[in-house]
């Protein structure tokens, strides 16, 4: 069984997603389900779990409706109102909604580079477990030290940090202030982590696995085989590789795990992480 842990859908506009600027001219078109099939079926990926890419309610909606027409879309994380005050009310809207398994936000480009400290949006984090859900965490590797303070504010809450907390990737050697707080971060038992999206992380004109070695043995060492999960975040890899390129990167990185715990990589902990009921 394989299950990609984190790709994205949208019906392109400028206005809907102004993230994707000129430079992006790859992804500046529609990505349905029948696009992502395509991809699923020739890497032997089994099942998806889909992530939101607007900060709106109607992105959750817009995912699950997928989902729910969909099998092999098994869940999805979407957003809600965490730092406002009707975030019990959004989230007792989608109680009946089986294939909603998370939230995220989208801390990277928050302004304020003590967002993660905030009250407001701490107390929306803390009903997220009376509902099930788990919360995603997107930062980059900067901002790890506050997502430290963060997840230890949130014991009993779980979590899943996205893209191993995006560490610049060049050639001359591996973010030292990165591994190190990543490898505090690894130390709370309450959070996995999606090896995804490096190739868009890294600042070389060219991308190779070996290049993307030494931040996969970071990952592997801190997390762990029962808490590190494949993802591919698509179609945003688009901008540096195809999808099958990245599961065949991945693929040789994984090489050496066991049986066992290539099985927990590729589908195992996600299955188990965002409860996907998949047997």
């Amino acid at each position: 069984m394989r299950v990609d842990s984190h790709h994205h859908f949208w019906n392109y506009s400028v206005e809907q997603y102004g993230w994707i600027n000129e430079s992006m001219q790859v992804l500046r078109r529609d990505f349905v389900p029948k696009d992502l099939r395509i991809e699923t079926d020739s890497t032997h990926v089994d099942y998806v779990v889909s992530v939101q890419a607007r900060q709106e309610v109607v992105e959750t909606r817009y995912l699950l409706d997928f989902a729910n027409s969909n099998p092999f879309i098994r869940g999805v994380v979407g957003w809600v109102p965490l730092a406002h005050g009707s975030v019990a009310k959004v989230l007792e809207s989608f109680q009946s909604e089986g294939k909603l398994k998370g939230v995220r936000h989208v801390v990277q480009d928050e302004p304020d580079e003590t967002f993660l400290d905030r009250d407001d949006f701490n107390a929306g984090v803390r009903i997220l477990r009376s509902f099930g859900l788990v919360y995603d965490l997107l930062i980059f590797g900067k901002q790890l030290p506050m997502a430290i303070r963060f997840v230890d504010r949130h014991a009993n809450q779980r979590m899943v940090l996205d893209h191993i907390a995006k560490p610049v990737i060049k050639s001359g050697g591996i973010d030292r202030q990165w591994e190190k707080d990543f490898r505090e971060l690894a130390k709370r038992p309450n959070i996995d982590c999606k090896f995804s999206a490096l190739v868009t992380e890294v600042r070389d004109p060219e991308w190779t696995v070996e290049l993307l070695r030494p931040y996969w043995d970071v990952a592997l060492e801190a997390f762990g085989p029962d808490r590190l999960m494949f993802g591919s975040d698509w179609p945003v890899c688009l901008l540096r590789s195809t999808y099958a390129d990245w599961v065949a990167a991945v693929s040789l990185l994984a090489e050496g795990l066991s049986e066992t715990e290539r099985g927990k990589f590729w589908g195992g902990n996600a299955n188990r992480a965002y409860n996907l009921g998949i047997e």
